[in-house]
C-alpha cells in the first residue's frame, strides 16, 4: 500500500506530456521587456537544444520585424514545432500561413466577462468565428490550437460545447486559459477531467502565476488528463507571469515521475540568458536555478549535505547547471567548515581548529548580518594561524 501512495497511479503507465514554450510571445508581453529578434533567435535555438516540443514564436499579424523575425525562426530548421499566435480572424491566420509555421494559436475568449465586454458581442458569436478560424487554417494543413482566453471564468456547460465546436471543426487540442490565475489546484482538476471526459480533446494548460498556483494549476491538469503544458522560461509573462519552464518540467520528472527527453543541464545558462534579455534579474532564491537552491549554511543542514547530498537535495545541482555551495556564516557547523577548507582552498583542518575557526566565522557574520565571501574566510584563517604564532612563540 505505501509503495502505491508513493506512485502517482492516476497517471496512464507511459504517459506523455508534451511542453509548449511562449517565452517569446507571452513571455514578451511581460509589462517593459522586448527581445531584439537576434535575441529571439538565439532563445529559440536554446529552447530546441533543451528539447521543447512546441515553440510559440509570435504573432505575425504584428508584422515588420516580428513576421521577419518568425520567418527567420522557421527557416532554422528545428526540431521543436514552430506555432504562431492568432485572433480567431481568418486575416491574422494568413500572415500567419506567409511565415510557414506548421502551426497555429487561435485565440478568443470565451467567459461572458470577457464575451460582453472585451468582445461585445455574444456566445454564438465566439463559436461562430472560432469555428470559421479553424476550418480555415485546417484547410490550409497546419496543427491547431484553440484558445479558449479566460477559460477558467467560463461556464463549464459552455466551455464544453466550444471544445467540442472547436473539435468537430478540426482543432487538435484545446488550449486552457487562466488568463488572471483564479484556478486552484483541486478547481483545475475538475474542469480539466470534466472536459476530457466530455469531448476527448487534447488539452493544453496555460496558466498564470497571479495567486502564485500556475505550476501547481499545471500539474493539476495533468492529473487531470491534461497532455501539454504551456510555460515561459524563467515564469516570464504577463503581470506575475506563467508557469514556469523549468519547473514544470522538473516536477514532472521527480513529482509525477515521468520520463521526461528534456536537457536540463541547460537550464541555468538559458536562465540567465532569458533573464538579462529581458531585463528581469533572476531571484536568489527562484525555484530550479536560483543560486541559492544547492547553498547550504545551516549547520545542521550542511552536516547532512556533505554526508549525503540527498538528505537536503532531491536531484544534484549539476543536472540544471548549478554548483553546490557550502556557505559560511551564522549558522553554519564545524563539519562545513572543515569540508570547505579542505575541498574548496586545500586547508586540512582538525576538530580544534575547526571549531576556533568556526567561532570567529560566527562572530563576523553576524556583525557583518550576512554570510562570508572566501577573502574574508582565508583573513580569518591567516590571522588565526598568525594568533597561534604568537601564542606559541
Amino acid at each position: 500500500m505505501v509503495e502505491s501512495m508513493n506512485r502517482d497511479w492516476f497517471l496512464e503507465e507511459g504517459a506523455k506530456v508534451y511542453i509548449v514554450d511562449t517565452t517569446l510571445r507571452d513571455g514578451e508581453q511581460t509589462a517593459g521587456v522586448v527581445f531584439a529578434n537576434a535575441e529571439k533567435v538565439r532563445i529559440a535555438k536554446y529552447l530546441d537544444q533543451i528539447g521543447i516540443d512546441q515553440i510559440e514564436a509570435g504573432i505575425p499579424v504584428m508584422g515588420g520585424f516580428e513576421k521577419e523575425c518568425i520567418r527567420h525562426i522557421v527557416n532554422l530548421g528545428l526540431k521543436a514545432s514552430i506555432m504562431a499566435w492568432n485572433r480567431a480572424v481568418i486575416s491574422d491566420i494568413k500572415e500567419s500561413l506567409e511565415c510557414g509555421v506548421d502551426a497555429v494559436a487561435i485565440s478568443i475568449s470565451t467567459s461572458d466577462i470577457h464575451i460582453e465586454h472585451k468582445l461585445q458581442t455574444t456566445r454564438e458569436d465566439v463559436l461562430r468565428r472560432m469555428a470559421d478560424a479553424v476550418k480555415f487554417a485546417k484547410d490550409n494543413d497546419v496543427y491547431v490550437s484553440v484558445n479558449a482566453e479566460d477559460a477558467s471564468r467560463s461556464d463549464l456547460d459552455y466551455l464544453t460545447e466550444f471544445a467540442l465546436i472547436a473539435k468537430h471543426a478540426g482543432a487538435d487540442r484545446l488550449r486552457f486559459c487562466d488568463t488572471v490565475g483564479t484556478l486552484t489546484p483541486l478547481t483545475t482538476y475538475r474542469y480539466v477531467k470534466t472536459l476530457i471526459d466530455a469531448v476527448g480533446l487534447d488539452i493544453e494548460m496555460h496558466t498564470h502565476n497571479d495567486f502564485g498556483m500556475a505550476t501547481a494549476n499545471a500539474l493539476a491538469g495533468v492529473y487531470g488528463g491534461a497532455n501539454y503544458v504551456g510555460v515561459t522560461v524563467n515564469g516570464l509573462g504577463e503581470r506575475a507571469g506563467n508557469a514556469c519552464l523549468q519547473e514544470v518540467i522538473m516536477v514532472l520528472k521527480y513529482l509525477l515521475k515521468l520520463n521526461v527527453p528534456y536537457d536540463t543541464m541547460l537550464f541555468k545558462e538559458v536562465a540567465e540568458y532569458v533573464a538579462s534579455a529581458s531585463g528581469r534579474l533572476l531571484p536568489v532564491s527562484k525555484p530550479i536555478v536560483g543560486s541559492n537552491i544547492f547553498a547550504h549554511e545551516s549547520g545542521i543542514h550542511g552536516d547532512g549535505v556533505l554526508k549525503n547530498p540527498l538528505t537536503y537535495e532531491v536531484f544534484t545541482p549539476e543536472e540544471v547547471g548549478l554548483e553546490r555551495q557550502m556557505v559560511l556564516g551564522k549558522h553554519s557547523g564545524s563539519a562545513a567548515v572543515r569540508s570547505k577548507f579542505n575541498k574548496e582552498y586545500g586547508i586540512e583542518l582538525n576538530n580544534k581548529e575547526a571549531d576556533e575557526l568556526l567561532e570567529r566565522v560566527r562572530a563576523l557574520s553576524i556583525n557583518l548580518k550576512r554570510s562570508l565571501f572566501d577573502k574574508e574566510l582565508i583573513y580569518i584563517y591567516d590571522e588565526y594561524l598568525k594568533q597561534k604564532e604568537n601564542n606559541n612563540s
